[in-house]
């Protein structure tokens, strides 16, 4: 598994416990392969971190990777949103991490990061 990367769906069921995020993420701990969450979805996501113990515990993994918005990936983000004729950035951003990385996207709306690059791999949840 070449790692994932999480949109503020994947952060929220892990935040309520979905079995099939946690195996995906315990799977990829025991491999030591990387998580991508991009600092956008974390923000979509993350309402009270004293009360959402598995989110923190996932940032602080140093296989996790939070991906800040910076200038490049911001006037990327802004390209793809034109060239799609769509208008959420977290979406965008979170498309733009999983394809520098390489990484499938563990979602629950594959609807809308289809409409921005159809030929993402993702894992439903």
């Amino acid at each position: 598994m070449p790692g994932i990367t999480l949109d503020a769906g994947g952060l929220i069921a892990l935040d309520r416990n979905d079995r099939r995020v946690v195996v995906l993420l315990a799977r990829a701990s025991e491999t030591s392969v990387h998580v991508t969450v991009p600092a956008t979805a974390l923000a979509q996501a993350i309402r009270r971190p004293e009360r959402q113990a598995r989110l923190a515990r996932l940032i602080r993994q140093p296989t996790t990777d939070v991906i800040d918005l910076d200038r490049v990936d911001a006037t990327n983000v802004g390209r793809l949103l034109a060239a799609s004729g769509t208008a959420d950035i977290v979406d965008a951003h979170v498309v733009i991490c999983a394809r520098r990385s390489q990484q499938r996207v563990v979602t629950t709306d594959p609807e809308d990061l289809r409409r921005l690059d159809p030929t993402l791999q993702m894992v439903t949840v």
